[in-house]
């Protein structure tokens, strides 16, 4: 593509987004008769009508609609690639507003997070921690760490790692209580619950996936309440390996039933908008989540099966 096909491109994209020709040359450094002339020589070239004028609106025709959608793509990659070239030569700087989950947040930015700000000393970040949906537009968020599938179609997505559900408890309330052998035994037990969550816990069976209704005398609306109460003894709990894999790892909690839950991997992603996301700040976190957290670094090893010894051969 030539530089005056992109040009007219942002011309008919910024006449139409901002609904006349006067406002896309006021908003381009152009006259209006220039912004007039840009767009009939490019219905003129294409041969079809883009545009819908009349002295008080500015519509689009069913192919200007076509037009103006695939325009806005083309843009937007060449401001991609142009960025993706500019960070090469740009350090990162600045304030990055961050958005992550609180679990993320608590239990798994805060260890490596002296790394980037070391690496990257003229970055200044400020982190908001939620579990609701961040506004990016109206909260100039830059970036944004979630898990599960993502639903705006509008936001760029890069996964980093997936989490894992995992059902575990504390060895004191497994002393005193016994240790759950099957999907059923976890009826006799109690189960803490997340509001969020549902109570249905899913097992692998030769059929396929089946649940197990849990019970138990307390619900928590947030899941590191859960996990504070399961490690103090109160019963057992099922929730992501992120969240869990440091009590794991100390021991303060046990894995339960590994070789029949259904473990329900979740995507956990960097989100940002279009255009935002080469930045060199932007750039230069992705890379270092992925660096850190692409294999998942709280999750315990998985056991291997002891092998049974050969006999001898004589």
């Amino acid at each position: 593509m030539n530089g005056e096909r992109a040009d007219e491109m942002t011309v008919f994209v910024r006449a139409v987004e901002l609904g006349g020709f006067s406002s896309a040359a006021r908003a381009l450094g152009l006259t209006p008769s220039a912004v007039s002339k840009c767009i009939s020589r490019l219905e003129d070239r294409l041969g079809v009508r883009l545009l819908n004028r009349t002295t008080r609106s500015l519509t689009t025709t069913p192919e200007g609609d076509t037009f103006l959608d695939r325009s806005r793509r083309i843009l937007a990659d060449i401001e991609e690639a142009e960025q993706e070239i500019t960070r090469f030569r740009s350090a990162p700087r600045g304030l990055l507003r961050l958005h992550v989950s609180v679990a993320f947040g608590l239990h798994q930015l805060p260890p490596v997070l002296p790394k980037f700000m070391q690496r990257y000393p003229e970055v200044q970040i400020d982190i908001t921690m939620s579990d609701r949906e961040p506004d990016f537009a109206e909260e100039g968020i830059d970036l944004a760490v979630r898990s599960g599938d993502v639903a705006d179609e509008n936001l760029i997505a890069r996964r980093i790692c997936l989490m894992e559900r995992v059902i575990c408890a504390a060895p004191s309330y497994l002393k005193k209580h016994g240790v759950p052998r099957t999907p059923d035994d976890l009826l006799q037990h109690n189960c803490i619950l997340v509001s969020t969550h549902p109570p249905v816990w899913p097992f692998d069976a030769p059929e396929g996936t089946r649940g197990v209704k849990v019970r138990g005398n307390v619900t928590a609306n947030n899941a590191e309440t859960a996990v504070q109460l399961a490690i103090l003894g109160l019963g057992v709990v099922r929730l992501g390996d992120l969240l869990v894999g440091e009590p794991l790892r100390r021991k303060q909690l046990v894995p339960l039933l590994a070789n029949a839950h259904h473990v329900e991997p979740v995507p956990i992603h960097a989100m940002y908008l279009p255009g935002r996301h080469r930045s060199p700040k932007v750039a230069a976190m992705v890379d270092f989540l992925l660096e850190n957290f692409s294999h998942a670094p709280w999750r315990l090893p998985a056991k291997r099966p002891t092998p049974r010894s050969r006999p001898a051969i004589v």
